[in-house]
């Protein structure tokens, strides 16, 4: 282990509330760091910008992804930034150090069409019906993360104001607002449908949606769920419960949300996240004038 490693990863986890599999990560990052600079011969003191940059190479010539290698090298920036701060060495060699560019996937997003069918497709006369319809309505409505939904408890939702307490990443809290017709859903799940799932008061999760035992609802539950009901929507493609928060995002900006808007309410600490989904946005206004422009099909303009 590097020198001062667990002392930073302790920190990220108190200080900044990093999540375990997150500390994880950072610390594989470290090792291959660790690896490299064995191999190489030098020690954590003595690195400098040229070292990081061939242990950039190092990880390329091994064939990790352009994606890993900016993960390692983001993570590789952080650690030098903290080892200066706290005055561990006298210079940061990583301050200069570039990532390499990435290609830009737009994500996957559900048309209002596709939406409509999605949201009907569980059966309303069942118990996991009304369930399933309160839990799509709310990710469409809230654009929440899977991890955010599964933890989500009835004493979040505000029903008077409209509004959902969560907390994100970092346990970061954010506020959102939801539509009428999702409170309604919610409210007589609440009501009429989440006892059923309790079979024993005593151990039953306090978490909002829950399976048949009466413990919560797991992201890989949700997963299966929503593949069930695009099949039974006839949706094609590789929907999963994040398409939802990309259709959320594309369809408020569609509908003129501005960017400031969405980033606060998907929960993104760099603007530069949200912005990914003025790229579908575009995508969709030339498709649009593609189908609608005579020019575009050769037609002739009716002359005077």
């Amino acid at each position: 282990m590097l020198p001062h490693s667990k002392e930073w990863l302790n920190s990220l986890l108190v200080q900044q509330g990093l999540s375990q599999n997150t500390a994880a990560a950072y610390g594989q990052d470290l090792d291959a760091l660790q690896t490299f600079l064995e191999q190489s011969g030098t020690d954590i003191a003595s690195a400098d910008d040229d070292t990081l940059l061939l242990f950039s190479a190092y990880l390329s010539k091994k064939g990790d992804s352009k994606r890993s290698i900016a993960r390692r090298l983001s993570c590789i920036r952080k650690f030098f930034a903290w080892l200066y701060e706290e005055k561990y060495i006298a210079e940061n060699p990583a301050a200069l150090l570039d990532t390499p560019k990435l290609p830009q996937y737009l994500p996957d997003v559900l048309s209002l069409d596709e939406i409509r069918r999605l949201l009907s497709a569980p059966d309303p006369l069942t118990k996991l019906g009304q369930r399933d319809i309160a839990m799509l309505h709310l990710l469409y409505a809230s654009g929440l993360r899977v991890s955010e939904l599964v933890s989500v408890k009835p004493t979040d939702i505000d029903f008077q104001k409209g509004i959902i307490r969560v907390f994100g990443k970092g346990k970061k809290e954010r506020l959102i607002p939801i539509h009428t017709t999702a409170l309604n859903l919610l409210t007589a799940f609440l009501q009429n449908t989440r006892s059923l799932f309790i079979p024993d008061p005593a151990a039953a999760d306090n978490t909002l949606f829950l399976n048949r035992s009466g413990k919560k609802l797991t992201r890989q539950g949700i997963w299966k769920l929503i593949k069930r009901y695009c099949l039974l929507a006839k949706i094609q493609g590789n929907i999963s419960p994040h398409t939802l928060r990309h259709s959320f995002a594309t369809h408020l900006l569609e509908g003129g949300a501005d960017l400031r808007t969405v980033q606060i309410l998907l929960g993104h600490s760099d603007l530069t996240a949200t912005e990914l989904y003025t790229h579908i946005c575009q995508n969709k206004i030339q498709e649009v004038y593609a189908r609608a422009h005579p020019r575009c099909h050769n037609e002739e303009l009716p002359s005077n």
